[in-house]
């Protein structure tokens, strides 16, 4: 899974990429809060970690601006305050959790582990992109007019490009989330899947497209 860390205290930065690369995260790490939302527009995270002091524009008003965009990424933050006003703060502006330094490493990665399972459970029966919907239940793609089964891969690697609609879906993150045991898939593998979504967008007439980007694809606007 991937992680964006947005953490000003250089040392602390350090040590939590550190923990959590050997806890088998991947992890991205900013030093200020306008990198934290170009990044966080730009790509896919499965989780964010943000400071709420940061240069330049804090953790509120980047998880605010994130949640205003469409991003849902679960969130949690960091914070060095205690008081009840700031925590209700956070909260407000569509963090999942908040943890108060100093905190045990262990505790962090607890609280990461219960905000994925949470995001999981609350995932939508149906995905709404454009003209077309994604069905969960039945893995279909349903049009105005017509409807398509789409094939488990299929419907991993849609599901994943509606979710982050307009970004950019890294080879590698999409054979990281589609094809996490097959040995065998190749970026060949992701362009060939491609190639079938697109085909089928077009049966149901979608007004969305799956576009060949620098280093993956992306799902927008016709």
């Amino acid at each position: 899974m991937r992680i964006l860390l947005a953490e000003d205290e250089e040392e602390l930065s350090k040590a939590l990429c550190t923990i959590l690369k050997h806890s088998g995260y991947e992890v991205d790490a900013v030093m200020d809060g306008e990198a934290a939302l170009k990044r966080a527009l730009e790509h896919y995270y499965d989780g964010l970690v943000l400071d709420i002091m940061m240069p330049k524009m804090d953790g509120v008003t980047v998880l605010k601006e994130l949640r205003t965009k469409g991003v849902s990424t679960p969130a949690l933050f960091l914070t060095a305050k205690a008081e009840l006003d700031d925590r209700v703060t956070g909260l407000d502006a569509g963090a999942d959790d908040y943890l108060t330094k100093p905190f045990a490493m262990a505790e962090l990665l607890a609280r990461l582990r219960a905000m994925m399972r949470t995001k999981e459970r609350s995932m939508p029966e149906c995905i709404d992109c454009g003209n077309v919907t994604l069905k969960r239940s039945t893995m279909e793609l349903c049009g105005e007019e017509s409807s398509i089964r789409l094939a488990s891969k299929e419907f991993a690697m849609l599901e994943l490009l509606s979710q982050n609609f307009g970004k950019e879906m890294e080879k590698e993150r999409l054979l990281e989330r589609v094809w996490p045991d097959d040995q065998d898939a190749d970026p060949e593998t992701v362009w060939m899947y491609a190639s079938y979504l697109q085909k089928k967008l077009s049966a149901v007439h979608a007004d969305v497209t799956i576009t060949e980007c620098e280093n993956g694809y992306r799902l927008e606007s016709l």
